[in-house]
C-alpha cells in the first residue's frame, strides 16, 4: 500500500517490474540499482525465485532491498520449480500493477525506462502490450555491441491480424516486454508450458482485443553471454538441457513459436500462420546462427529441419543460410549489425505491417 500526498491510500501501481529469478544472485544487485534509480515512482517490484540453486543468496539480496525500499518490492519463493513459462505466468498473480514490465534476471533497465513506458500507455488508448527497443551487450554496459530498433519513431498497432503479425516475433526476448495483467490473466493456461515462449502466447490472443505500441528508445539493456539455466522444471526436461542449447532444443523451441502462432489462428479464427511464419523465415538468421558452431553434418541437419517447417518457401532463409556457410557466423553476423547501424534500425524485410 502507498500512502499519497493528500493522505489517501494506493494498493496498486501503474506498472509492477517483475523478475523471474533463477540462479545469477551475484547480477541480481545490478539489476535492482537499475529499477530503483528510475525517475517515476508509481511501480513496485516482484521478484519469484523458482527453486535455482542460488535461493539463499537470491533471498539475501531480495531482503536487502526490501529493507532499503520498504513497501516497493516483494519477493516469494516458488514451492516447486515451475520453469520459465509457468513463473511467468505467477508472477501476473503476484503483481497488483496495471502493467507488467519483465525484466531478465541478468538484464539492465535504462535510466527513464519506466517515465517513458507510462507515458505511452497514457496517450494511447485500450494498450495491451508495449514493444520496446533494446540493446545488447558484452561484458559491461557501455560495451554495447547490437541495438534492436525495429521502427523509426513511435508507433501505434491497432488490434487485429496484421498488429499480431509484427509484434509476435519481435517479442521472443523478454527484457522490456510490458504487458496489461488483466488482459493476461483472462488467458491464463498452462497448455504451453516447456516452450519457453508464454509470452507470445499472451501477445497473440491479447492483441486479438488490446492495441499495441511501439517505443524507439532503448528502454533496457540485454546481457549477451548468459549461461541458460532451462530444462531444470518437469515441463522442460526433456526438451532443454541446462547449460546448453542444442540443435534438438533450437528445433523444439521454433516449432514452439509455430505451433502457439496456429493455435491462435485456430482458436480466435484469424489469419495470422503464413504471416508469422514468412516474418519468422524473413529474420531468421538468429535461429540458424545459434547453431553455427556445431559440426558441419549437424549444422547441416539442422538447418534443413528448420527449411522443413515452411522456412524453405521465404528466399532469405536461404541467403542467411549459404552466408553462413559461405562467411561463417562471426563474418555474417558483422555484416547484419554494420546494416542495422547504417541505417539506425532493423531492416524492413518483406511485408512488415507497420501500423499507424
Amino acid at each position: 500500500m502507498i500512502i499519497k500526498a493528500d493522505g489517501s491510500t494506493q494498493d496498486s501501481h501503474l506498472l509492477s517490474v517483475c523478475i523471474p529469478a533463477y540462479n545469477r544472485a551475484n547480477l541480481l544487485p545490478s539489476l535492482l540499482d537499475s529499477i530503483f534509480s528510475q525517475d517515476f515512482d508509481d511501480f513496485e517490484v516482484v521478484i519469484a525465485e523458482d527453486g535455482s540453486p542460488e535461493r539463499l543468496a537470491i533471498r539475501e539480496v531480495a531482503n536487502d532491498y526490501a529493507a532499503r525500499y520498504p513497501g516497493r518490492l516483494i519477493y516469494v519463493e516458488n514451492p516447486e520449480n515451475l520453469g520459465y513459462d509457468g513463473n511467468l505466468r505467477n508472477m501476473f498473480e503476484l503483481a497488483k500493477g496495471e502493467y507488467v514490465f519483465f525484466m531478465g534476471n541478468d538484464d539492465l533497465m535504462c535510466l527513464g525506462a519506466l517515465t517513458k513506458v507510462a507515458d505511452v500507455v497514457k496517450r494511447h488508448p485500450d494498450v495491451g502490450v508495449v514493444l520496446r527497443t533494446y540493446a545488447a551487450f558484452d561484458d559491461t554496459p557501455d560495451n554495447v555491441v547490437q541495438t534492436f530498433r525495429y521502427f523509426e519513431r513511435e508507433i501505434f498497432f491497432p488490434a487485429g491480424p496484421d498488429t499480431i503479425s509484427t509484434i509476435y516475433r519481435r517479442s521472443v526476448v523478454i527484457p522490456g516486454m510490458v504487458i496489461h495483467r488483466e488482459a493476461a490473466l483472462k488467458l491464463t493456461t498452462d497448455r504451453f508450458d516447456g516452450i519457453l515462449l508464454y509470452q507470445l502466447y499472451l501477445v497473440a490472443e491479447i492483441l486479438v482485443e488490446k492495441n499495441a505500441v511501439y517505443l524507439p528508445d532503448v528502454t533496457v539493456l540485454y546481457r549477451n553471454g548468459g549461461t541458460p539455466d532451462f530444462g531444470n522444471s518437469a515441463a522442460e526436461q526433456g526438451k532443454f538441457v541446462p547449460k546448453a542449447q542444442t540443435p534438438a532444443s533450437s528445433l523444439y523451441f521454433v516449432q514452439g513459436m509455430l505451433d502457439i502462432a496456429r493455435y491462435v489462428e485456430q482458436h480466435r479464427n484469424i489469419s495470422i500462420y503464413k504471416p508469422i511464419l514468412r516474418d519468422i523465415a524473413n529474420y531468421s538468421y538468429p535461429l540458424l546462427s545459434i547453431q553455427a558452431q556445431q559440426p558441419l553434418k549437424v549444422f547441416l541437419g539442422y538447418g534443413w529441419s528448420l527449411s522443413k517447417m515452411g522456412f524453405a518457401r521465404y528466399p532469405l532463409f536461404w541467403i542467411y543460410w549459404v552466408a553462413i556457410l559461405l562467411l561463417g557466423a562471426k563474418r555474417t553476423d558483422g555484416l547484419i549489425r554494420w546494416i542495422k547501424r547504417r541505417l539506425g534500425r532493423t531492416p524492413a524485410l518483406g511485408k512488415v505491417y507497420q501500423g499507424t
